[in-house]
């Protein structure tokens, strides 16, 4: 049980697996001002910087669940590094079956919602780990500007444009599940850049030191083709946000 070494070596320079920078995280963990002595489940835990970060600066303690055993590795030296290895742990496992031991106060997938084939089922496993009143932390994309044919939809890595919505569309189906969205940070071109151009720097270092490798061809076409089809049309169609939401009273 792992990822497929493509991920790992497109992403082995990045500590945040996702549209974020670190400025971003730690905008995220300001505004939901949590309390020292929060407990923290995130599913999908990449190489932990948020609960790593989040311990550290805020004193939340938690879990991540990762499939990845080298994204787990990753994030168990950072919690050492960090001096956090006493308030969190990193487990490696498949986060899509994961529920915690005990009511959390705060549940998270950010940016792997395929975990509960979807938005609507990974809310569902998320809620089983949270206490009453708990948040909930998902990381999703959106239509920024709606794709016009489906050579779009593609270049964004999407087979058909109703697998996303746009941003009023996301927050308001939010509410069709009964949740609150009580807080938001979004993703902006530059910080999509940096997630995706750190990516072919990490690949064409891996290429020049591995030539021989069986997926030395499959990184090469990847690395020809990326930079243009993000300028083309991740960049400008895609957005990426991480919404905190809260479940309305009965």
């Amino acid at each position: 049980m792992d990822l497929p070494r493509s991920f790992t070596i497109r992403e082995s320079g990045h500590r945040i697996l996702n549209p974020f920078t670190p400025g971003k995280l730690a905008t995220l963990g300001q505004a939901l001002a949590l309390p020292a002595g929060t407990r923290m489940l995130d599913l999908a835990s990449g190489k932990g910087e948020m609960l790593c970060t989040w311990a550290r600066d805020h004193g939340v303690s938690g879990i991540g669940v990762d499939v990845s055993t080298v994204f787990t590795t990753a994030a168990r030296e950072r919690a050492v590094e960090l001096g956090v290895a006493d308030r969190v742990t990193f487990v490696h496992g498949d986060a899509s079956g994961h529920v915690a031991d005990e009511p959390v106060d705060v549940a998270s997938c950010i940016g792997a919602t395929w975990i509960g084939d979807g938005l609507t089922g990974t809310l569902e496993l998320l809620e089983r780990s949270l206490r009453a009143g708990g948040l909930l932390l998902v990381g999703e994309p959106y239509w920024r500007i709606d794709p016009p044919d489906q050579a779009t939809v593609e270049g964004c890595h999407m087979r058909r444009a109703d697998e996303l919505r746009s941003l009023p569309g996301l927050l308001a189906r939010f509410g069709e599940l009964g949740w609150d969205v009580v807080e938001m940070v979004l993703a902006d071109q530059d910080s999509w850049d940096r997630y995706a151009a750190a990516q072919w720097l990490s690949v064409r270092r891996w290429l020049d030191g591995h030539p021989d490798d069986e997926l030395a061809g499959e990184m090469r076409a990847e690395l020809t083709t990326a930079p243009v089809r993000h300028a083309l049309y991740q960049r400008e169609y895609l957005g990426w946000g991480v919404f905190a939401i809260m479940r309305r009273p009965l």
